[in-house]
């Protein structure tokens, strides 16, 4: 397994390239934004360890344009930015998971392993459901054409619910993709914001299944 990390402390850069290769993986570190992004594009790699604070070209803008380009590299971005909204932009910009530093490295190996483990599927650049569109490179969703206003949080729901469509997805898949896993959240947040979203894109899209989760349908 061939490791990116992009991280321009040099110290810490040091001791992932270490920890990693020494758990067996090839790791190459970028110290820059421009440099990053133009390892990730040509590398060959199977998974990225992004820092958000590059200079050149900040994590956030980085993995913005892989996606634009349709480059699905898996992406686990870390930053000492810990707000959640700083986390859902992170999020919300392409990355797959977000770790807020410091952190622990038995933590940041787990959540790696279950990137590579998912690998890296085709995704589409605008995903379609019936009427409904969401296009994540440039945050915005329209319904029969009319676009619809999102929050970050809302947006993040959505987009998870349509790349998973027809699926049931239960209330903890939900809470551990669409929310931070480092923060306590209350499991009826997920009904309180799947309800915000049903007033937005139609309460008969989103399907309650009771006792397993929800389904996005076409209509």
């Amino acid at each position: 397994m061939r490791l990116l990390v992009v991280e321009d402390e040099a110290r810490l850069a040091a001791a992932l390239q270490r920890g990693l290769q020494a758990e067996g993986f090839a790791v190459d570190v970028a110290s820059t934004g421009p440099a990053g992004l133009d390892a990730a594009r040509h590398g060959g790699y199977d998974a990225m360890i992004l820092d958000v604070m590059l200079p050149g070209l900040s994590g956030y803008e980085l993995v913005r344009r892989l996606r634009a380009e349709e480059h699905w590299l898996p992406v686990l971005m870390l930053s000492a930015k810990d707000g959640e909204y700083d986390q859902a932009d992170g999020l919300d910009c392409g990355a797959d998971d977000y770790l807020t530093k410091p952190f622990s490295y038995v933590v940041l190996l787990a959540r790696l392993r279950a990137l590579l483990r998912r690998g890296a599927p085709q995704r589409p650049a605008v995903l379609t459901v019936g009427d409904l569109r969401l296009d994540p490179a440039r945050r915005r969703v329209t319904r029969a054409d009319v676009e619809v206003a999102l929050t970050a949080r809302e947006f993040a729901l959505l987009d998870y619910l349509m790349r998973r469509a027809g699926e049931v997805v239960s209330k903890t898949e939900l809470l551990d993709h669409v929310w931070d896993a480092s923060l306590e959240t209350a499991p009826n947040a997920v009904e309180v914001y799947v309800g915000y979203l049903r007033r937005k894109i139609g309460r008969e899209r989103l399907e309650t299944v009771r006792g397993a989760g929800y389904r996005l349908v076409s209509t």
